[in-house]
């Protein structure tokens, strides 16, 4: 299916004529694909990095990192001159260019290719990090272009639909709050969303809309984690008061551990050292498997 459209046409009106009527997207494709939510700095970061090596123990494991802040990098232990290096998919114009026909900034009235063939993205930019964990870092889509059609964000969409399709890899992408962003590409090849939240009141309403947008898109298994829980652990059950109900969702706590400053960014010396953090992951990560 090839469409070549002029970008002055809505791009929910596209991606729709697009998505519709694909057969080669099915939902909960077999294997692990999990996009990762929820309020900044309530360390969902850390939590992707620590369920990368969890995965790469027993599988291949492709990273996203789909969050503006671009701190997943750091969080999987790459050497700072080398991540601070990285440049994000969503500036690679040229290849933006190659796989669109239409250069980012060029203007209106362009035509632009809206399923361009990405499958060569990860061979060509992805980052061996482990023997076992690739990274694939996609920057972000332009907010203020969300209504139109704009060549970087036609190309993360396709590239977004390309990964959840990959055979035998764990697919985890780190996202920004909210899971809108790549909508239509996530509904259609990601099962599982994990969704972070710390013990407040303002992070636990992200989580709930997290939580919405997911269940909205047809992601049916949803994880709700509480991170860094304290002493504090009593005053979840009001918080949770505070969501709908409505929606299934399992719920797994991680601790509050200090020796994790210790060693932020990178999560392989908690890894090693196998802190009160990694058994309550381990928990999330078999939670996720079992519920294939």
């Amino acid at each position: 299916m090839d469409f070549t459209l002029s970008n002055e046409v809505k791009r929910d009106e596209i991606v729709k004529k697009l998505v519709e009527g694909t057969e080669e997207f099915a939902i909960n494709r077999p294997g692990n694909r999990i996009v990762i939510t929820g309020k900044g700095g309530t360390g969902k970061t850390t939590i992707t990095a620590i369920l990368s090596y969890l995965f790469a123990k027993e599988s291949h494991v492709l990273a996203v990192d789909a969050d503006p802040q671009m701190n997943l990098p750091y969080a999987l232990g790459m050497k700072r001159e080398l991540a601070r290096e990285i440049v994000p998919l969503n500036r690679h114009v040229d290849y933006i260019e190659e796989k669109t026909g239409a250069r980012p900034g060029s203007g209106w009235g362009e035509f632009l290719s809206l399923n361009p063939d990405v499958s060569d993205v990860v061979d060509r930019f992805g980052i061996d990090v482990d023997e076992r964990i690739s990274l694939l870092v996609m920057g972000t889509l332009h907010k203020a272009a969300i209504g139109c059609l704009c060549p970087e964000n036609d190309l993360l969409d396709s590239v977004v639909r390309h990964i959840s399709l990959r055979n035998d890899d764990v697919i985890l992408m780190d996202t920004e709050a909210g899971v809108e962003h790549f909508g239509r590409a996530i509904a259609k090849g990601f099962g599982h969303a994990i969704v972070v939240s710390d013990v407040s009141f303002n992070s636990v309403q992200v989580a709930d809309s997290a939580i919405k947008l997911a269940w909205d898109l047809g992601i049916q298994k949803i994880h709700l984690v509480f991170n860094r829980v304290g002493s504090n652990e009593s005053s979840i059950k009001d918080l949770l008061k505070e969501m709908d109900q409505s929606i299934p969702f399992t719920i797994d706590y991680i601790p509050y551990d200090d020796s994790l400053g210790a060693v932020d960014p990178s999560v392989k010396t908690l890894i090693k050292n196998n802190t009160t953090i990694l058994p309550a992951v381990e928990k999330l990560l078999k939670r996720v498997q079992n519920s294939e």
